[in-house]
């Protein structure tokens, strides 16, 4: 079984501390319809249910009542390991380099909170040439997309990635729906850095015939995301960059089968400012908003 994504755990906590879908959306700054799909997500990787319906509400099931009162203790433990570095003492300049893609679905959605717990810390945030270089030396701590392979440099996995593919509910409507993995073989195929991952989810879903060297390769995440709900072809989305958009139907994925991907978002620094209390801070923090998956 795959780690359950830390936002899918902090929804359950908040549901089950709160008794309300909506107040547990308004706590973590969510809309309800997103913590009822980490919920579903949760579930989904859990095998068992954690909620039911009565009316128009939902309530937590015994089972979830169980395992939300040991995730609660968890919870508590990251956040104190989050909490290791007094914010009164780590100060100065952090510069972080991030992909688009992660910086705009994630990272600029989080980073307020890391500034309130260091309000000392003068952050700086810079995207690099592409999503796994690590050469700017004016950057303190990368954050980096890849399979890990950066020598002589501190490397920790953030976030592993399940891919799965997406398109906008108006271009499966314009194509009469999308039945079969065979269908994209008619389809406008989105692709990011290089046509790999089609080609071996497509095999994961018994279809290696399709043709995949078609369509647009773009450089990032946030580019293959941004032509994909504007309707301009099929992407392969994934856990951490699509869940938001699909929550809010902008997306929808046409078949279920996903696939773990080799790739991941790396934290990457070199060895002598890793060591700075600053860089270490930042580091704890992702660590404990993404748990080592979603």
């Amino acid at each position: 079984m795959r780690y359950p994504s830390m936002t899918a755990l902090r929804a359950l906590d908040a549901v089950a501390r709160l008794g309300s879908v909506s107040e547990a959306a308004a706590e973590l700054n969510l809309t309800p319809s997103a913590i009822s799909h980490q919920i579903k997500s949760l579930e989904q990787t859990l095998g068992f249910a954690l909620t039911e319906r009565t009316g128009r509400n939902i309530r937590i099931t015994w089972q979830g009542e169980r395992y939300a009162r040991d995730i609660h203790g968890l919870l508590a433990n990251i956040l104190e390991a989050g909490q290791r570095f007094d914010g009164q003492q780590v100060s100065g300049r952090l510069c972080i380099s991030s992909p688009a893609g992660f910086a705009t679905y994630w990272l600029c959605t989080h980073i307020a909170d890391f500034q309130a717990l260091y309000p000392q810390v003068e952050l700086h945030l810079i995207s690099p040439r592409t999503p796994d270089d690590t050469s700017d030396h004016g950057a303190d701590l990368f954050i980096a997309y890849g399979m890990g392979d950066w020598p002589n440099q501190h490397v920790q996995k953030i976030v592993s990635l399940r891919y799965f593919p997406v398109c906008s509910p108006r271009l499966v409507n314009t194509m009469g729906g999308l039945k079969t993995p065979e269908h994209l073989a008619g389809a406008p195929l989105l692709h990011m850095i290089d046509y790999s991952d089609w080609r071996v989810w497509l095999a994961a879903a018994g279809a290696p015939n399709v043709d995949v060297q078609r369509g647009i390769v773009f450089a990032d995440a946030h580019f293959v995301q941004s032509a994909c709900i504007a309707s301009q072809g099929i992407a392969m989305g994934d856990n951490l960059i699509s869940g938001e958009a699909l929550a809010r139907g902008l997306l929808v994925r046409p078949f279920e089968t996903e696939i773990e991907s080799n790739r991941g978002y790396y934290l990457v620094a070199d060895h002598q400012k890793v060591e700075r209390p600053v860089v270490q801070a930042f580091g704890e923090w992702v660590k404990s908003q993404l748990g080592g998956g979603l």
